[in-house]
């Protein structure tokens, strides 16, 4: 670039390109006529810009090391760069440009226009792992984020296309609670989706209601109501549970051809039609329907497929062959039309064109099918012994497979074919996945993109193509998956196409933002030799933000935040611009294959005065989880209470939450066809009673009973490779006994426990939350059969909890240390499960192979299990028991720091966290003294931190003059949470009515859904002065020193190194809270 070029803006184009970043991405098309003043600007900085860096990167090649140089970037300019990119809808320039400002720019995650643009070219690319974690961010940073919907809605795509259904139900809800003023999708495409995860999630009669309400919607969109009819007319097709055979028949084929009235130019709706025609066999239907879905869209390989069936079915095979090849060369994976074809040929005697036609069809064709693995099989052993074929031998009714790829079409078919491409061959493999080890070098690749020599550079592009190649193949098997799941045969499920359709027909602007008035300022230069190369906004807040801490005092806290509290982003309760909190990868170094697989850590308790002792809590305390055997019986608990026909005598009617699974060893974990172990854990939900639950848990031991006197057979035998025809098990789990009118005696029994591990208690954070959380601060009950599962997962905000088997049969536990939790999330990713909202339940094997030790031991009746804080555990009953469990949070500094993460790590996952970790530390900084430093230094970070929002959200409703009014707290009153982000709400409560009652909004939120705050009321739960005194009155408590007396020899538990011990008599000094 020439250095005397200067780039001429008035001020009015310089405040155009200062607004524009990836907000309006689906609002601006700049590739249109309509906005070519903005696009001809958008293109001029863009040149300047790009032209500035590589002067620039030309100084520094010329300039000698320390030599001051003219001109330096400010990593912002690679971000507005990359915005302009992305406005251009050119991806792969603002990709460079966004993961230039990432290696740049340390805060580079507190920027929610970058995470968003960063996230939209991801979402392009179909890297869905990355583009969830950016959007994630992006609502992290910016809960009020002004395009949330269009974030919200991406994610629930991306969710629903990996079948992680609950997240994507989740995220759908949030974007339609959404204000949608500003979103590029409208409500009704918003019901649309979620109708279709409904059909997805196997809802089929839900989604036919959705869809029928959909199509009752004056202002439905014709492209929209061709979509709902499309998916509607299928369902019918393909759903038996929708009505007789008949009537289906007759709604799917009215609902297709309204889809096609609804959208004439689009071939989908006619070929779905001519498959609806070819099974009622209406043969001439279907053939006119398939060619006039090949003349609106000539590549769809499923059409294809499916004239090929119809010619195979009407005695045709070389109008089928050619059907089908066609079928195949427009899309060389698909298995249906591979397996179609190899069927042709073996029904014409060409085993060796069978064979390869169905080795094309890759796993996805055999992995459902037992049959077509035994045909491949049997055409292996056949052809391994088969003489070569010879050349003069008989005439074949078909040209084989390498001929036929480029054989002539018949006239019939010529017109619309498509053209042929190099013939595929057995093994042929998608672009592979990248190994972790290639993961790691791009990730440090990326963050040292700067520094990188040519080399390097390459490879960094051949790793990014690599991964992005693996993930469009990844989307695809899994949307593929998806359908023949949901289909049960080989049609097409419109996912793909819709998440397409979203991202390529979003709604345009009308509103020309460049003004077309004539500038009469003098023209501005930007140019020249300026000392930084950046576009800021020009209306920027020039108030210097003011550094927060624990160590200022409530007042000056308050002083401050009349001033400025600061962005709602840098509000978080870890502290002062920290963010949030990351999964750890697994920690080094790689254990050996005894660490792998570590004894349990067992303590025995002979006497009352062993469970009283405090070093049996101090060696709970050190393991990640325990098992405390003969506590029980020392302290003479009467676990009978807890029986089954003790419940039923005292509340046969009491609700219980069933869950229906598999039975399967501990061991295993199969798919519902019993055919591939697989880490998913399937369970459908219910609801009994204890009286009828008790029926079925003794019917089930009778049976098993009888089944133990009959004598075996040979069919017993399990299959080597597949479990088929496994039994169903129902799980009564979540049986509630908070209610201490019905449960007195059973909670009255509890209290004999030592007070680290009863369910309420002094030193037992939860006691003090001041309202039910149930399970949690509350008992639940297990009712079990052998082979009931409870899910891998840790507990809720990483509390510790306590599980008694009551009896009489055995559990076994499965636990994993709280320091390679996220390898277990690594593992879950890759099985493609979500860690927080799916069910699983892993291959212990697995674990150890990824370098995570695994607990394994059996809960015997009466066994204390101690889970410690962020344990992950699963656990599997091997007999018929009843199992009691609560959680208890101890007061150390571990905990509440794990707690604290959790509940900020929720925050980025739009996971909702049960226990309000806000409302918590202000009643515990109320009610307790610290002396130790480290949880005193967390706790008071949390309250100056919310101190300081609270002060800052009273500041913003003021300014926009909603009223506040004081509202309290009742006794037992509820934690409030928001009604659209689900977030904890605390102190200020902002009101507003929806749907005749009154829904609680955070500041982000209500200032979404209404900029001036209209129509919200600000209740205020606390007064600001009672809040001032708490915080200052929450100092680090220093106990006088006193002498303890020396511990016997005989005490020490910890020179057991097989984790096996007796409590020890002893007793040690303990830090006791106040009391309440």
């Amino acid at each position: 670039m020439d250095e005397k070029e200067e780039l001429h803006l008035t001020s009015q184009e310089l405040q155009v390109l200062s607004e524009l970043d990836s907000r309006q991405f689906g609002f601006l098309k700049l590739r249109g006529t309509e906005h070519g003043r903005t696009r001809a600007l958008v293109l001029k900085a863009v040149k300047y810009l790009e032209g500035m860096l590589v002067q620039v990167k030309e100084e520094e090649r010329a300039c000698s090391p320390g030599a001051r140089r003219d001109i330096c970037i400010d990593p912002k300019t690679y971000c507005k760069l990359g915005h302009f990119h992305l406005l251009l809808e050119d991806y792969a320039k603002a990709m460079s440009a966004y993961q230039k400002f990432y290696a740049l720019e340390q805060d580079n995650w507190k920027d929610p226009l970058f995470l968003y643009g960063l996230g939209l070219c991801y979402y392009h690319y179909n890297a869905f792992d990355w583009a969830t974690k950016a959007l994630q961010m992006a609502l992290y940073v910016s809960p009020g984020f002004s395009r949330a919907a269009d974030a919200h809605m991406r994610l629930a795509l991306m969710f629903k296309a990996r079948r992680h259904w609950a997240a994507a139900a989740v995220h759908f809800r949030r974007a339609r609670l959404a204000p949608h003023q500003d979103a590029t999708f409208t409500r009704l495409e918003l019901s649309f989706h979620a109708a279709h995860l409904l059909e997805a999630r196997g809802l089929r009669k839900s989604a036919r209601d959705a869809y029928e309400r959909l199509l009752k919607e004056p202002s439905l969109s014709s492209s929209l109501k061709a979509d709902v009819c499309r998916q509607l007319g299928w369902l019918f097709h393909r759903c038996a549970s929708l009505g007789e055979p008949a009537s289906r028949a007759r709604a799917a084929i009215w609902c297709l051809q309204r889809a096609v009235v609804a959208e004439p130019e689009s071939g989908a709706g006619l070929y779905l039609l001519g498959r609806c025609f070819a099974f009622q066999g209406k043969v001439h239907d279907a053939f006119v329907a398939y060619r006039n879905s090949v003349e609106k869209s000539e590549g769809n390989a499923d059409t294809w497929c499916s004239i090929g069936v119809l010619y195979q079915q009407q005695n045709q095979p070389m109008d089928a062959l050619q059907a089908y090849i066609c079928a195949v060369q427009l899309d060389k994976g698909h298995s249906a039309a591979w397996t179609n074809l190899g069927s042709l040929y073996e029904s014409c005697q060409m085993p060796r064109d069978a064979f390869a036609c169905y080795s094309n069809g890759g796993s996805a064709a055999t992995a459902n099918n037992a049959s077509l693995r035994q045909r491949l099989a049997f055409l292996r052993s056949q052809l391994a012994h088969a003489p070569m074929p010879s050349v003069t031998g008989k005439r074949r009714p078909l040209p084989s497979i390498e001929e036929a790829w480029n054989l002539p079409i018949s006239a019939e078919m010529s017109s619309r074919a498509p053209k042929p491409a190099p013939p595929p061959y057995p093994g042929r493999a998608e672009a592979p996945p990248l190994t972790p080890a290639q993961l790691q070098t791009l990730q440090y690749l990326q963050r040292n993109a700067h520094n990188l020599s040519p080399q390097q550079q390459a490879m960094m592009q051949q790793l990014l193509s690599q991964y992005r190649l693996a993930q469009a193949a990844r989307a695809r098997a899994v949307a593929k998956s998806e359908s023949s799941a949901s289909s049960g045969d080989n049609a097409e499920s419109l996912a793909e196409d819709l998440l397409k359709k979203f991202s390529d027909t979003q709604p345009e602007i009308k509103k020309e933002p460049v003004s077309t008035e004539p500038a009469t300022s003098a023209p501005a230069v930007l140019g020249g030799r300026q000392a930084v190369v950046k576009l800021e906004p020009l209306n920027t807040d020039p108030t210097k933000p003011v550094t927060f801490h624990s160590a200022m005092s409530a007042k000056q806290i308050l002083d401050a935040c009349k001033e400025n509290a600061g962005p709602p982003s840098s509000w978080s309760v870890l502290g002062d611009g920290l963010g949030p909190p990351e999964p750890p990868g697994v920690p080094p170094p790689r254990l050996t294959p005894d660490q792998l697989a570590p004894p349990a850590p067992f303590v025995y308790v002979e006497s009352k005065r062993d469970a009283f002792s405090p070093q049996l809590q101090d060696f709970c305390l050190k393991h990640p989880i325990a098992v405390v055997r003969g506590l029980t019986a020392a302290l003479k608990l009467d676990l009978g209470l807890f029986s089954t026909k003790t419940l039923v005598e005292a509340w046969p009617e009491h609700a219980v939450e069933v869950r229906t699974q598999l039975m399967q060893s501990a061991d295993e974990n199969w798919d519902a066809g019993g055919r591939r172990r697989v880490w998913a854990c399937a369970s459908h939900r219910s609801h009994t009673t204890v009286r009828k639950y008790a029926q079925y848990q003794a019917g089930s031991f009778r049976d098993s009973l009888r089944d133990e006197r009959a004598p075996p057979s040979d069919s017993d035998a399990p299959h080597p490779k597949r479990r088929r025809h496994a039994r169903m098990l129902r799980f009564g789990t979540n049986v509630d006994l908070s209610d201490e009118r019905k449960w007195r005696p059973q909670l009255a029994e509890l209290q004999k426990l030592p007070a680290f591990a009863r369910v309420a208690s002094a030193a037992n954070m939860l006691s003090h939350v001041g309202h039910v959380i149930l399970g949690m601060n509350t008992v639940q009950l297990y009712m079990k059969v052998p082979g009931s599962r409870t899910p891998g997962h840790q507990e809720n905000n990483n509390f510790c909890s306590i599980n008694i088997n009551i009896g009489p049969g055995d559990c076994e536990w499965f636990g994993v240390p709280d320091s390679y939790w996220g390898g277990v999330r690594e593992l879950c990713d890759r099985h493609g499960l979500s860690y927080l909202h799916g069910s699983w339940w892993p291959d212990p094997d697995e674990l150890r192979a990824h370098g995570v030790p695994v607990y394994r031991f059996t809960q015997r009746p009466g066994d204390l299990v101690w889970v410690n804080a962020g344990c992950v555990h699963w656990v599997q009953a091997t007999g018929w028991c009843n199992n009691i469990a609560w959680n208890v949070g101890p007061l150390t500094a571990r905990q509440y720091s794990l707690a604290l993460e959790r509940y900020e790590w929720n925050k980025v996952q739009n996971f909702k966290s049960i226990v309000p970790m806000v409302h918590l530390t202000w009643n515990l900084a109320r009610n307790i003294r610290v002396s130790d430093p480290r949880l005193h230094r967390a706790m008071r970070t949390c309250l100056a931190q919310t101190l300081r929002a609270a002060a800052g959200t009273l500041a913003a409703v003021r300014a926009r003059g909603v009223a506040v009014r004081f509202h309290g707290r009742a006794r037992g009153e509820a934690s409030h949470y928001c009604g659209a982000c689900e977030r904890e709400v605390w102190h200020a409560l902002l009101v507003r009515e929806h749907e005749r009652r009154h829904v609680v909004h955070c500041l982000a939120c209500a200032r979404r859904a209404a900029p001036d705050l209209a129509g919200f009321l600000c209740l205020e739960e606390h007064h600001m002065d009672e809040l001032a005194q708490v915080y200052d009155a929450f100092v680090l408590h220093r106990p006088a020193p006193h002498h303890a007396p020396a511990p016997a020899s005989h005490a020490s538990h910890t020179s057991h190194t097989s984790h096996t011990s007796h409590a020890p008599h002893a007793p040690q000094p303990v830090a006791a809270p106040a009391p309440d």
